[in-house]
């Protein structure tokens, strides 16, 4: 079972955590530390007693916003440990998430907590822990389709749907006139692979798919697109052949 440390500076948010976490059968053990310095100390405790000591950790289920030392500052540093427990992100800001990601986090979890979400964190961390190889799903079940994440559940979200695809890092976030889904695809992956069902890159951070284009604006030497309500830039290297693509368009 896991041996848990949940970090968070507000007590009420920490006292949830820990009362969804023993609750979870996964779970062998869980103490809770209130910012990121003590959790730095316990670390360095468990790590010092070694795998199957008392101190032990497993897995970390980390605060971001906190006063000093923050959580993504406190996943830096564990990626310099030899033998680092997993990390596991809980907050309310979803900005992080790229970055969180970056730090090899095992997953990224929204406030307020919902137990079904937790439970599946606990489960890839399980996972992961058992294993010691990461399961990220790359490849895609058809041509028509891209899993994503939604609430710890893998639903499809079909090609057609997404208006246009913005570069995060190594992610990339899908829109679509119901929302947006960051997935661990670089957009350069994305614009290989779309490239046949009508999507074109209009900038070095924005893949399009033609058939959502709505206008194509100029001014003053500048080239933008409308894709629904939202104005996309138009880099120059891109802005000629988006042209003669646009005015091929049946």
């Amino acid at each position: 079972m896991l041996r848990a440390l949940a970090v968070d500076d507000e007590r009420p948010s920490l006292e949830e955590l820990l009362y969804l976490l023993n609750a979870d059968p996964r779970i062998g053990s869980a103490e809770g530390a209130g910012d990121a310095t003590e959790a730095l100390r316990r670390i360095n405790r468990a790590l010092e007693s070694g795998p199957g000591g008392p101190e032990a950790i497993d897995v970390v289920f980390l605060d971001i916003n906190m006063p000093g030392l923050d959580g993504l500052d406190l996943a830096r540093l564990l990626t310099g440990f030899a033998s680092p427990p997993l990390v596991v992100f809980v907050t309310a800001h979803e900005d992080f998430a790229v970055q969180a990601f970056d730090l090899k986090a095992v997953d990224y979890v929204l406030k307020p907590v919902r137990k079904e979400r937790l439970a599946e964190a606990v489960r890839r961390a399980a996972e992961l822990r058992d294993t010691a190889a990461p399961r990220i799903p790359v490849s895609e079940p058809d041509p028509d389709h891209i899993p994503v994440e939604l609430g710890g559940v893998t639903r499809f979200v079909s090609v057609d749907d997404i208006t246009h695809v913005e570069a995060q890092g190594d992610y990339a976030r899908l829109h679509t006139d119901k929302g947006s889904h960051l997935v661990r695809i670089p957009l350069s992956t994305l614009e290989e692979r779309w490239r046949s069902r009508g999507f074109v890159r209009i900038h070095r951070r924005h893949l399009v798919a033609l058939r959502h284009i709505g206008e194509l604006r100029l001014d003053a030497g500048t080239v933008s697109v409308m894709v629904g309500a939202e104005e996309l830039q138009v880099s120059r290297r891109h802005a000629r052949e988006l042209r003669d693509l646009l005015m091929r368009r049946p």
